[in-house]
């Protein structure tokens, strides 16, 4: 073992050489592979750019740059035929500075970059890694930049290391390089680049909360960077037993494990490990993974590949967009506070996501740029879409929570719309019908000023049977017309006050389309999101000259006599008062001793009277009963 590892120590002593001499065993018109990310060798892009002068049509390859080396300053200001970049991704916070590159963006999932390396379809001349120092066997650890930097390095013809001991030695299968499989070491000492502090924006907390709800314990999760993840990362800290299975591990997913949130005991495959293909934050995220048997690195062909991400339980991947249309198209690129991982990672986690059991792909977005000016849902996307509507499922703004998934064009649209900024919802549904994606009778003034009271959601269980107390959506119009058709005729008299065997939609959409505040509908919902049967409906509707809330209430027969009225009319009357309205009143017959019985178990004095056959039950809120 001695032996051993002397000749190791001996061949890297073989290897070391100067920054300068390492750039000359560069050729004019060779591709060089630079090291992604947090895990960029600064020390070799440096030295590069300060010969760049010696070199012609020299090619670099990247996945995702936070440009502190002035590599994109350099291809800016040179001529093409010194230095040109291929990115596999187009956005970090300098945008601007990259558009001249653009035509050179390579468009490829994640997951299939490094079969690009290893098949010779982009051959590299050069790699740029950088390392730990070799362990006692001459491994040394590719640290915070595995995701393609392993493909890149194991097929050029030269692979030249910066070690540098501040990188972290990590775990993980396919993490780490042999000393004999490098040709030029470079020892440099730096500080590693890592992110400052997203800064706290009021709607991406609102989003959190909203996201919050669709995670259930036991989730396995993959979250992209930026501003939004960060407010969503904070709003889980409430789970238990969350798994990870991501991209980039951050600082926020380090909280959660250290909060013993995460433990990824029930993730069904690589149970009790944290996997990701990168990092990028802090270095106290740097220190906490030095080490850390817990967290496991390992190439994205591994990572991102959609069969793997498909075997984790509950796998939830939450990615955030820039921009989306009315269809469901998703366009993401990058700008200020965010780092997007665009074409690259979303569409293998979303379909990923989709084939797990119980799992779920959702877009985030917030739902006006920074400036408060532009709607980030559109009509049409201006940008390149990155996911296709076929794709997308849950989408998320602060304004609420839609699944797009099995949808119609038109009821796509109304989703969109209603998780809009209520700013831009009169101009969306002027251009949705000018698409001829809605017609004119779906409008609704309610619609466009509704604003989702998440605090009235509530789960509940029933004889066994989880249900979702919640308000209604616009995206719920069917479901309630088809809740009403399946009551029985009683049922529909004593809530319709007459007979009824029709439930057109021109009726049902003053229930679903509601501003939340002087017409609220509150729902009863068993199943999967967005695609639940409506087994409750509690409706109130303000009588603006008395200031009091008329209410009325449909059960389905199967959850009838379980206590759904009483849940029902408890949480009408909660966000009544909380409106600001007066009381409550209910019109029946005076033989619906139900709806009567229901009345009176609120705590609160309940007056009656009867006119042509027609009890009227009245209660104000600042009556308690005796």
């Amino acid at each position: 073992m001695e032996n051993s590892m002397s000749a190791f120590l001996e061949l890297y002593e073989q290897k070391k050489v100067s920054l300068s001499h390492a750039i000359e065993l560069i050729r004019s018109g060779d591709r060089i592979f630079v090291g992604s990310s947090c895990g960029e060798p600064q020390h070799l892009v440096s030295g590069l750019c300060n010969a760049i002068d010696h070199f012609t049509d020299i090619e670099i390859v990247r996945l995702l740059s936070l440009e502190t080396a002035p590599l994109t300053l350099i291809a800016n200001k040179t001529q093409e035929t010194k230095l040109n970049i291929r990115s596999f991704y187009i956005g970090s916070a300098a945008t601007a500075s990259l558009a001249r590159n653009k035509r050179f963006m390579t468009p490829v999932n994640l997951s299939a970059i490094p079969m690009l390396f290893k098949t010779g379809k982009i051959p590299l001349n050069v790699a740029f890694i950088q390392t730990s120092p070799p362990d006692e066997s001459g491994y040394m650890s590719l640290g915070i930049s595995v995701d393609v930097s392993l493909a890149a390095a194991q097929s050029a013809d030269i692979v030249i290391a910066q070690v540098n001991s501040r990188m972290p030695s990590v775990f993980g299968r396919n993490s780490m390089m042999h000393i004999s499989e490098i040709d030029a070491v470079v020892e440099y000492d730096e500080a590693l680049l890592a992110v400052s502090a997203y800064p706290e924006i009021e709607s991406a907390e609102i989003v959190g909360e909203h996201i919050a709800r669709l995670v259930d314990n036991g989730s396995t999760l993959q979250i992209g960077l930026g501003t939004t993840s960060r407010a969503v990362m904070r709003a889980l800290s409430d789970k238990n037993d969350l798994g990870i299975h991501t991209q980039y591990l951050t600082d926020d997913i380090m909280r959660l494990i250290l909060k013993g949130v995460v433990t990824n005991r029930r993730k069904g495959i690589n149970e009790g490990k944290s996997f990701a293909g990168a990092a990028i934050g802090t270095p106290e995220l740097y220190d906490f993974l030095n080490g850390n048997e817990s967290v496991e690195f390992s190439p994205s062909d591994y990572i991102n590949d959609p069969a793997i991400i498909a075997r984790n339980n509950k796998m939830i991947a939450l990615n955030v967009a820039v921009a989306m249309d009315l269809t469901g198209q998703v366009a993401a690129d990058a700008f200020q506070h965010n780092n997007f991982c665009g074409v690259n990672g979303m569409q293998d986690f979303i379909r990923g996501a989709a084939q797990s059991r119980g799992g779920a792909p959702v877009i985030m977005l917030t739902s006006r740029s920074r400036d408060g000016q532009k709607s980030r849902i559109v009509p049409t996307l201006e940008e390149t879409a990155v996911i296709s509507r076929g794709d997308v499922h849950y989408v998320v703004t602060e304004y609420g929570a839609v699944n797009l998934f099995g949808k119609s064009l038109g009821e796509r649209a109304i989703a969109m719309i209603s998780v809009a900024h209520p700013d831009f919802r009169d101009e969306l549904f002027y251009n949705a019908k000018q698409m001829g994606l809605l017609s004119s009778d779906r409008y609704s003034e309610n619609l466009m000023r509704g604003v989702y009271p998440i605090n009235l959601e509530e789960k509940i269980k029933i004889n066994d049977v989880e249900l979702t107390i919640r308000p209604s959506k616009p995206v719920d119009e069917r479901h309630i017309q088809e809740h009403f058709y399946g009551l029985d005729t009683t049922d529909v008299a004593s809530r319709f006050l007459h007979k009824k065997t029709a439930f057109v939609r021109e009726e049902i959409k003053d229930i679903s389309q509601i501003d939340y505040k002087t017409e609220l509908t509150i729902l009863a919902v068993k199943g999967d999101f967005g695609f639940g049967r409506v087994v409750g409906v509690g409706e109130y509707s303000l009588e603006p000259e008395n200031n009091m809330a008329e209410v009325a209430f449909s059960v389905s027969k199967d959850f009838q006599r379980r206590g759904m009225g009483k849940i029902l009319l408890k949480k009408l009357a909660e966000a009544a008062k909380d409106n600001e309205i007066g009381g409550l009143v209910a019109y029946t017959s005076p033989e619906n001793r139900g709806m009567i019985k229901l009345f009176h178990s609120l705590p609160y004095k309940i007056t009656e009277s009867t006119d042509d056959g027609m009890r009227t039950l009245k209660l104000r809120f600042d009556q308690k009963a005796d």
